[in-house]
């Protein structure tokens, strides 16, 4: 169960895609908290699927791109992501950052114009990637190393701090 997640409509679109992969989410309860919805969610242990996303759900889900792209490295099949060409003008070029960090995982991912394809499914090892001092980008390579086989080391990973300090103490509760 993940507790007090915050379900504002405009930032639910990774649970959204989640589900469109095949994520077992059910949300238990939903209450307000500073006049935004928040609810506890089961999350059960299920197979992803690729999908395609793009449209009007991007915005809603812009700053999760770099952990969906590790989400579908672990799917089955090909996940193909479009109309995200605004990640190349954040913190770092997320397309090509996540790229190259899924790349040193063994996964095989194309950076597209305006997004990425992202073949899944195969085993991923342990790497030595780069943050790029970009907090997204190392939270998503710490979270495609939890499942990877073999050690991980991501280069300026303090990069973190910026929107959660408290990151690596809730990583390695996992």
């Amino acid at each position: 169960i993940v507790e007090n997640v915050g379900l504002n409509p405009t930032r639910t679109g990774i649970l959204t895609v989640l589900q469109q992969m095949g994520a077992k989410l059910t949300l238990l309860e939903e209450w307000q908290s500073g006049g935004e919805p928040v609810g506890n969610i089961l999350v059960e242990s299920s197979t992803l699927k690729g999908i395609t996303i793009g449209g009007d759900i991007i915005p809603t889900l812009i700053d999760e791109i770099p952990v969906i792209a590790v989400a579908a490295a672990y799917a089955e099949g090909i996940t193909e992501i479009h109309d995200a060409q605004e990640l190349k003008v954040k913190e770092s070029d997320r397309l090509e950052t996540i790229a190259q960090g899924l790349r040193a995982f063994g996964c095989s991912i194309d950076v597209l114009e305006d997004g990425l394809r992202i073949e899944g499914g195969q085993p991923l090892h342990g790497a030595h990637c780069q943050s790029y001092g970009d907090h997204r980008i190392a939270m998503a390579m710490a979270v495609a190393a939890l499942a990877a086989e073999g050690e991980t080391h991501i280069d300026d990973f303090e990069a973190v701090a910026v929107s959660w300090p408290q990151f690596l103490n809730a990583f390695k509760q996992l």
